[in-house]
């Protein structure tokens, strides 16, 4: 697995799983379970987004054209 991107934003990392969920890219975050243990609102520890080595190039293109995009 290889890191996409990694988060301490919650709704960004929301935003990055439907955008890899809608395309059907297979991808795991890591780190959500260390993150939650300091409380609720409290990001210290980035959660990271993997996704396969194969699907790497494709999923880092479709974030790079939503972030060109800008908001909806």
């Amino acid at each position: 697995m290889r890191k996409l991107m990694e988060t301490q934003d919650a709704a960004q990392l929301s935003w990055v799983v439907a955008l890899l969920t809608a395309e059907d890219i297979d991808f795991q975050v890591f780190d959500s379970h260390v993150s939650s243990l300091f409380g609720s609102g409290v990001m210290m520890i980035p959660r990271r987004v993997m996704v396969a080595e194969a699907d790497f190039d494709r999923a880092k293109r479709l974030l790079d054209a939503a972030i060109k995009a800008g908001p909806a």
